[in-house]
């Protein structure tokens, strides 16, 4: 019966870092996109 509860356990918390992986992921994409952004609009600027 422990080893059901360990695998259990141990799953939940596998499939709860890969969604915060996913989360982060997300977030450093949204960051280079206003990056990408910003430097596109400084550079229309100058032109």
């Amino acid at each position: 019966m422990k080893k059901v509860i360990i695998a259990s356990l141990t799953a939940m918390f596998v499939l709860t870092g890969c969604n915060t992986f996913k989360g982060l992921g997300e977030d450093v994409s949204s960051a280079g996109n206003a990056v990408t952004d910003g430097a596109g609009n400084v550079q229309n600027k100058i032109k």
